[in-house]
């Protein structure tokens, strides 16, 4: 099927449309989008800027993707959003071009659902499978591992890390990284348990299970500080992948500033 502009529709001729792309009533597409076959852009959406989109997406009415970053140092650079295959953005979802003080790109990956009103601002980084719900406003640079599930009125700070498989609940205020693999809530959100309803869902091992369970015992109840946590995993054979990727995550985060490990980064460079 060839690509279906709706009446009303403005479409630059330099954009790049595959076959079976729909752009509905009232919907722009800018000069520098491209658009991969099958997506569907339903009424009153806007894509602007250096825009690249995959296959099998569905933007509901009022989305707005690339539209310049919210923050006061843009000149107007050619920065861009890039955006995978098969993710639904729901109505009024907003989607920020990057700024120049990374890599150029702030990017969503596969089979992601965002929920009405949220907000991915610039430089962020979406992994894949996520589910983000209503309001939820991510800061710039804020990157989100892969099944990281975030509850509706949330807000992360900038540069803040979410970790994969993990659960940030409604109206958190996230003012650190979030570590894999566990379920934060509050104000600001803190590590409450291990996210078992993820691990389950995705099949992890009962053993994988078991040694998060004692490691999130180890340092967020008994609070015996990190390097003993690591001592006693060690030595009750608890080092398993899964294990170490959160011991790993935790590492950097307490080298980061208040508790981000990419504001580390940021000062470094």
């Amino acid at each position: 099927m060839a690509v279906f502009i709706a009446p009303g529709a403005v479409v630059d001729p330099r954009a790049e449309l595959d076959d079976e792309v729909y752009v509905g009533p009232f919907s722009i597409v800018g000069p520098k989008v491209r658009i991969g076959s099958g997506t569907r852009l339903e009424s009153h959406v806007s894509i602007s800027g250096r825009v690249t989109i995959g296959r099998d997406n569905r933007f509901f009415p009022n989305v707005v993707i690339g539209g310049e970053p919210q923050d006061l140092s843009y000149r107007g650079a050619d920065t861009q959003v890039i955006i995978g295959d098969g993710n639904t953005l729901r109505e009024s979802v907003t989607v920020n071009r990057a700024s120049e003080k990374e890599d150029g790109v702030t990017s969503l990956g596969d089979g992601n659902y965002l929920m009405a009103c949220s907000h991915v601002a610039h430089d962020c980084k979406l992994g894949s499978g996520l589910v983000i719900a209503n309001s939820t406003l991510l800061g710039g640079h804020v990157h989100v591992g892969d099944h990281a599930v975030l509850s509706g009125n949330i807000g992360v700070h900038q540069f803040a890390s979410i970790g994969k498989f993990s659960f940030t609940a409604g109206l958190s205020c996230v003012l650190h990284d979030v570590p894999p693999f566990m379920l934060v809530e509050g104000n600001p959100a803190r590590p409450r348990c291990v996210n078992l309803v993820a691990l389950k869902r995705h099949n992890f091992t009962s053993d994988a299970v078991e040694a998060l369970l004692e490691a999130h015992r180890l340092l967020y109840r008994s609070k015996v500080g990190f390097e003993h946590a690591h001592e006693i995993l060690k030595n009750d054979d608890r080092m398993v992948p899964e294990v170490l990727q959160l011991l790993e995550f935790v590492r950097a985060q307490q080298d980061g500033k208040h508790g981000r490990s990419r504001e580390r980064l940021r000062r470094a460079a």
